[in-house]
């Protein structure tokens, strides 16, 4: 997913099923943003060990987001819809070398250590569940999965944009995600998302709606994960 520029406003289009997706993850949206991760990300006061943490399982975590858009772009029923997935499969892969690299670089190590780093419990269970589902459910089921990533981050990239931070690396972070260019592309996925389920039966709806909600969830996870610093118990 692009980065790059000024900002911009995320609008998510008014058509009814991204309007309903949207209601139902909004208790969890809330969430997220009163999490102590985000807090004192925008207050400045999030420790940096913390913050590496977040990155080392974003980087593993974007491994695999990639592989989960790449088999969106295989189900889409469009070949601008292909090539536009693929380009974000493409692109996942090269945040994930050129941001996180630079983030790793400032906190006093690399992306080959980050590499070599296990994936924790919330990492492999949040890409299980998000890979399972794009390999084995419809068109609207990858969508709905893989939309909470591009939509949650958007959102937090236009909401904290104002109050960014007095950490240069966690105001580095917040611009990102608030930049048009992100913004766009989730807009184009939102807007796809719309003009599948207005396709679809009420039940298809429910099952999409369902992956959506549990992904969303798996994104306030993922931040608790890296406040707690996870690692395997056993």
């Amino acid at each position: 997913m692009e980065t790059s520029g000024s900002t911009a406003t995320l609008t998510v289009s008014s058509s009814p099923f991204s309007e309903e997706l949207w209601e139902a993850v909004q208790p969890t949206f809330t969430a997220i943003l009163d999490h102590p991760f985000i807090t004192g990300l925008v207050d400045g006061t999030l420790p940096h060990d913390t913050f590496r943490h977040f990155v080392v399982q974003d980087s593993h975590y974007l491994r695999d987001y990639a592989r989960a858009l790449a088999l969106c772009a295989a189900k889409s029923p469009s070949e601008d819809h292909v090539r536009a997935f693929a380009h974000d499969a493409v692109n996942a892969v090269a945040t994930e070398q050129e941001m996180h690299s630079e983030f790793m670089f400032q906190l006093g190590g690399s992306a080959e250590e980050a590499e070599k780093l296990p994936v924790t419990p919330t990492t492999r269970a949040y890409t299980s569940y998000l890979l399972a589902t794009v390999y084995g459910g419809s068109f609207l089921d990858a969508l709905a999965a893989v939309l909470p990533c591009y939509v949650i981050y958007a959102r937090m990239g236009e909401t904290l944009l104002a109050k960014s931070s007095p950490d240069p690396l966690y105001a580095q972070w917040i611009a990102a995600y608030a930049d048009p260019t992100f913004q766009k592309v989730v807009r184009r996925v939102v807007d796809l998302i719309d003009r599948t389920g207005a396709d679809s039966t009420p039940r298809q709806r429910a099952v999409a709606l369902e992956h959506f909600v549990t992904t969303a969830r798996y994104e306030w996870m993922f931040w608790d994960a890296a406040w707690r610093q996870e690692s395997w118990p056993v």
